[in-house]
């Protein structure tokens, strides 16, 4: 495979070889009605190539990586985004960094989200917490993105400007995004749960000059009051001259010198979008922070909109009529992910509440309600609802699902088994591994392809992804690093403040210059499936024995008195190596001997004998970042002796209350 993936393919199959079970397998006839094989009819018809019959994943994956630009061209030109643009003007710069898409054409994202106007289906349908569906149309969504952008015009915004959003996930959040974009101002946003150091941490370094912001939201129940938040933002934001006020908690006390939300989208109007180079930037986004000031990551308009168009189509094979949701907040690239759906026509439901309130199983609920066909979520989300005995498809109706997306961390092979018995057997179920920093996945899923429990299908099209170890050398059937060898046209445009590029290299081109780093541990199996199983920077490596976090997890949490846990493999001092286990363990649950035997056997024989914990430790809580993930590293450092303010930045955890715990430990540890 010239230059594409080196090492990743699908090695002949031992007869001996055991493999996972299947949950789930296309036929002939559901694989030729997906949009994959309309593209690859597409693709053969201009090209006269053959993907076989039915369509090969496999084959066309293979072509996309060899063949970048004419892949890209396909798409670009099969979904109308920039149709009639020759190969050789589609990747003139092929490296990593600073590969250069599409010079000389110009698109809009808001224009591009915004072409599939239809009467027949809603654009958005809003759900609060505390409320029913609210559709809203495509008339009435561009009505107000042409007034929201008139607005910002009127205040001077420019193209390049910054525009941040401090909101819930809510309409309001949606339309000022694509207003903002229409006009080539850069879009960013941070969720209300955020508090005031979290935000500055991340707004101050972009200087926006628009602020909308909310005065509070409804979560789980309760009201938070966010007020003083947004007048601490304003007093450390001069770069901030306007503030666009939407009310959620008292709409009859807006700041006196701030622009109503419904001032600014009163006037109606046709948008008027700005013609945009292709690497224009659209939004910024931002690393999880945890252990120092966010990075901002920006992506550009283009870029966005062609692997999106690619996600959504080829990959979840959305389309006009769709119902598509993903649970997410403003703060995690799900929500910009979800926003993008819009671009294929698909109707986006934007919810504003907690995922388990008033019942664990209220996303179920709201996939009912709305009729939903995508259903995105977190694998913590499945698995409390899994704990809990729950068995949504008995109690909703959730005929009008078709597909279970999930992301965020690695899917335990008993929730797969759980997603089939417990919600529908019918059902495509998909689990994604991406990032932020490209805005996609890199490994994803195919209804082509079978699904097999605890595994992801396969790297998606158009990444030329490959398993590479100490030694750059790809490998199957054992952990290697995920790496990237070739462009994506996602790819960040740059770090904000990084004149130079200088972060942006350390990020993800050491130690290979040249190819992308992800910092994932993955293995490719010799079926060609794959799986990924923890940062790689936060690897237990026992003996010289290497293993991802994951599968610590799922032996641990198939133990009911566990609600959640952490694994540190802490490299000592001495030479020594420490690995304990920490466990918040179920309301009335005790850490007895006996519960100890029991979690060291379920590592024991279903993760490793050789990664049995040095210590099991029962603790509050264990935190997470504000997107999911458990604070590995972070509390890693902490026991390695690094100043708390210096291991942790407080801002980016969900919970820093159980922070305090693991700090009051390693300073404890650190005096025996």
């Amino acid at each position: 495979m010239a230059g594409a993936a080196p090492g990743w393919h699908r090695a002949p199959v031992n007869a001996e070889q055991t493999s996972p079970d299947v949950l789930w397998r296309p036929t002939p006839d559901t694989i030729g009605a997906t949009r994959l094989a309309e593209f690859a009819a597409w693709v053969t018809e201009k090209r006269g190539i053959s993907f076989g019959d039915p369509v090969d994943y496999d084959a066309v994956w293979r072509w996309s990586v060899e063949h970048l630009a004419e892949f890209w061209a396909d798409v670009a030109g099969w979904s109308g985004v920039l149709p009639g643009v020759p190969d050789d003007r589609v990747l003139t710069r092929r490296e990593m960094p600073g590969a250069e898409w599409f010079p000389g054409t110009t698109l809009n994202f808001a224009e591009q989200a915004l072409r599939h106007e239809t009467r027949e289906h809603p654009a958005l349908i809003a759900v609060a917490e505390d409320g029913d569906p609210v559709e809203i149309s495509w008339a009435s969504l561009r009505g107000q993105v042409g007034a929201f952008a008139a607005t910002l015009r009127r205040l001077g915004v420019r193209p390049g400007d910054r525009v941040a959003g401090y909101l819930p996930n809510v309409p309001e959040a949606i339309v000022a995004f694509l207003g903002a974009a229409s006009i080539g101002a850069v879009w960013s946003s941070c969720a209300p749960d955020f508090g005031t150091r979290a935000v500055l941490d991340r707004f101050v370094q972009i200087e926006p000059t628009v602020l909308v912001a909310v005065d509070g939201y409804r979560f789980n129940g309760k009201e938070y009051d966010r007020r003083d938040v947004v007048a601490e933002l304003r007093a450390a934001m001069p770069s901030v001259r306007t503030t666009i006020a939407v009310p959620r908690l008292f709409p009859d006390e807006l700041p006196g010198d701030s622009v109503p939300w419904a001032e600014a989208v009163r006037d109606e109007q046709e948008p008027e979008f700005t013609p945009l180079p292709f690497d224009h930037p659209l939004w910024i986004v931002y690393s999880s922070g945890t252990t120092g000031l966010p990075k901002g990551i920006v992506h550009g308009h283009g870029g966005v909109v062609l692997e999106q168009h690619k996600q959504s189509t080829l990959h979840m094979d959305l389309g006009v009529g769709d119902r598509f949701f993903w649970y997410a907040s403003t703060a995690w690239i799900m929500w910009n992910i979800s926003a993008s759906a819009l671009l294929v026509g698909a109707t986006v439901v934007v919810y504003d509440g907690a995922p388990t309130y008033p019942s664990v199983d209220a996303l179920f609920t709201l996939a009912a309600r709305t009729g939903m066909t995508f259903f995105g979520t977190s694998p913590g989300y499945l698995g409390a609802c899994e704990k809990a005995g729950e068995r949504p498809g008995e109690r909703h109706d959730l005929s009008a699902v078709r597909m279970v997306g999930v992301t965020g961390s690695p899917l335990p092979s008993s929730t797969f088994r759980w997603v089939y018995d417990a919600v529908g057997r019918d059902l495509f179920l998909g689990s994604l591994s991406g990032g932020t920093d490209v805005a996609t996945g890199f490994i994803g899923s195919t209804p082509l392809l079978p699904v097999t429990v605890g595994e992801l299908q396969r790297p998606m099209l158009a990444v030329a992804a490959a398993s590479w170890n100490e030694d750059g050398e790809p490998v199957i059937g054992e952990l290697g690093e995920l790496v990237i060898t070739e462009p994506m046209p996602s790819m960040p445009l740059y770090f904000w403040n990084d004149p130079d590029g200088t972060r942006y290299r350390e990020a993800y081109f050491e130690p290979w210059p040249g190819v992308w780093r992800h910092g994932d541990w993955l293995e490719i199996t010799p079926r060609g499936t794959c799986l990924i199983t923890g940062r790689s920077d936060s690897t237990l490596n026992r003996g010289g024995v290497r293993m991802g976090t994951a599968d610590i997890y799922a032996a641990v949490e198939s133990i009911p008195a566990v609600v959640d846990c952490v694994v540190l493999g802490v490299e000592q001092p001495d030479g020594g190596y420490w690995m304990p286990l920490f466990v918040q363990l179920a309301p009335g649950e005790e850490l007895t001997d006996e519960l100890q035997a029991d979690l060291k056997a379920a590592i024991r024989t279903q993760a490793s004998p050789r990664h049995v914990p040095d210590e099991i430790i029962a603790v509050p809580g264990v935190p997470h970042t504000r997107t999911g993930k458990r604070l590995e590293v972070p509390l890693k450092r902490l026991f390695q002796g690094v100043d708390p303010a210096k291991a942790v930045n407080i801002g980016a955890v969900d919970d820093a209350s159980a922070v305090e715990h693991y700090i009051a430990l390693a300073r404890d540890r650190a005096t025996r």
